[in-house]
């Protein structure tokens, strides 16, 4: 919840130096371009480090005392803000969001409907309050989580808005409260790049192009009527200054190839998910911090790259629909979690998700029988373990979890019999032990292996100990029965014979 300093250098810096605030001690967000440092030896004592000392060399004015007063002045709102989150906790995720959203629309349906019902009928029945109550009390829980993934949604818009306003503050002080004039290097050749997109624009809607190639222009936007060319099969807009695709694209009705990577796109339009014969998307290297819903009408995608951007999820349902994607790359993003749905997917062959910030994988992702690559690397602290299903992966041929908290391979793993590259670095792996990692994969894949049938041979022996023992029981059960009917049989013999004495004729007849 604390700004990224990464992408809130001014604000982090400054939230750090409130007065009521203390650092915590946790490290410093991961920087991509260095790899982390081996930690010192708790034996020898380390002073706290000054994480920003390249922010004030930049920055020198960020130490001026009536400058930071300022500073903190303005970015009161985001301390309030953040201490508030801390109590509630942290964002839930994207599909828990979804869920709980329909399940709201389920629930206000069913009311309804009981309202249409009781004013049609005169009497109350009591069964019928009392499911109403526990709707209320289960919508009002499905709000309070919608609630607090709306106020995390605000906090993300506010620590950007805390920041642009420290930029002007810190300028203004620079340039003792003058306003800078910013020359705009760009504007003699922007006219000229204008010029030449009408140009091709014109020609491609006169000649019917399938084919446009407008990479490294410096575009700031695309005409919405390149909306018109229906005919289009491939558009490369890469390496612009694209901020937002319009609408128009709808129209593209023909469109298979659409390259929009290394731009500054905060969004993707929805209609996009008009796009049916869209095979390859490629959005990386973007700013984006979520896929639309209607990314999943693409049922035609066969590859999607997103990486390089902000996303912290996947829309829930895109497992359902995308069964046709073959290449799936999300690396160097925030996701947390993939969806249920990624199971879905049975196409996939290439699952790149190294660099985010993954918690763990579903179980379903055992159903991707058709995966081959599989990149978890570099989640860090946030991947501690796989899931058994791991092991349904028996087309899997190289594996990736470098750089986690993994202790243990799945019991599973030794089923992977097509694995032939295993990158396990730089985890506090217990299970191989370190003796048999470094033998390399094929010993990993007999040790697993052998510790799946020793735990086979285990559960089948317990499996017989129980049969046997229960067996005894029931044995002990019919021998019991039997005797206690022998002995009432007996009984009873015994109960005849003393009745008949006083009967026998021969002890009766006279002498």
């Amino acid at each position: 919840m604390d700004p990224n300093p990464k992408n809130f250098p001014i604000l982090s810096y400054v939230m750090t130096r409130l007065p009521s605030m203390k650092r915590p001690p946790t490290q410093p967000d991961f920087d991509i371009e260095q790899p982390p440092t081996t930690p010192r030896s708790p034996s020898k004592p380390v002073s706290n480090p000054e994480p920003y000392f390249e922010l004030t060399e930049r920055m020198p004015h960020l130490t001026d005392p009536h400058i930071l007063a300022s500073m903190h002045a303005a970015v009161a709102d985001v301390s309030q803000t953040r201490s508030l989150l801390k109590t509630l906790g942290d964002r839930p995720d994207h599909e828990a969001v979804d869920i709980a959203k329909a399940r709201l629309a389920e629930i206000d349906a069913m009311l309804s409907n009981q309202l249409d019902e009781i004013s049609l009928s005169d009497k109350v029945d009591p069964e019928e309050e009392k499911r109403k109550k526990a709707f209320e009390r289960e919508k009002q829980m499905h709000k309070t989580l919608i609630s607090l993934d709306q106020m995390h949604e605000s906090y993300d818009k506010l620590l950007c808005d805390a920041e642009k306003r420290l930029e002007k503050i810190y300028e203004s002080a620079k340039v003792g409260g003058r306003k800078v004039e910013k020359i705009d290097e760009g504007a003699v050749v922007m006219d000229d790049v204008h010029e030449e997109v009408v140009a091709i624009l014109a020609d491609a809607m006169s000649n019917g192009a399938q084919t446009i190639d407008l990479s490294e222009r410096r575009l700031p936007f695309l005409p919405e009527a390149f909306g018109k060319i229906r005919t289009l099969v491939c558009l490369n807009l890469s390496s612009n200054q694209l901020e937002v695709i319009p609408d128009s694209v709808a129209g593209l009705e023909n469109l298979e190839e659409l390259n929009v990577s290394s731009n500054v796109l905060e969004t993707l339009p929805d209609s996009i998910g008009c796009l049916l014969k869209l095979k390859i998307l490629d959005v990386s290297s973007n700013k984006l911090d979520s896929l639309p819903d209607t990314i999943a009408h693409c049922r035609s995608l066969v590859e999607l790259d997103a990486s390089f951007n902000k996303l912290t999820y996947l829309p829930t349902k895109i497992g359902h629909e995308l069964v046709k994607l073959k290449k799936l790359s999300i690396a160097l993003n925030k996701v947390r979690n993939f969806p249920t749905s990624i199971g879905e997917m049975v196409s996939l062959e290439f699952l790149d998700a190294h660099f985010n910030e993954l918690r763990g994988l579903p179980n379903t992702i055992g159903k991707l029988s058709n995966l081959k690559v599989l990149n978890l690397g570099s989640n860090f602290s946030d991947l501690r373990e796989l899931p058994d299903t791991i092991g349904d992966l028996t087309n899997l041929k190289e594996l990736d979890v470098s750089n986690n908290q993994i202790q243990e391979l799945p019991m599973t793993f030794g089923r992977l019999d097509k694995l032939t590259k295993l990158n396990v670095d730089q985890n506090p792996l217990v299970i191989p032990p370190k003796e048999i990692v470094e033998e390399g994969i094929g010993a990993i894949k007999v040790y697993m292996a052998q510790r799946w049938f020793d735990m086979l041979v285990a559960q089948e022996e317990k499996n017989r100990r129980e049969q046997e023992a229960l067996a005894q029981a029931s044995w002990l059960s019919r021998s019991t029965t039997w005797l206690a009917g022998a002995v009432v049989g007996a009984a009873g013999t015994v109960s005849l014979l003393m009745a008949g004495e006083n009967d026998d004729p021969y002890l009766e007849e006279e002498r």
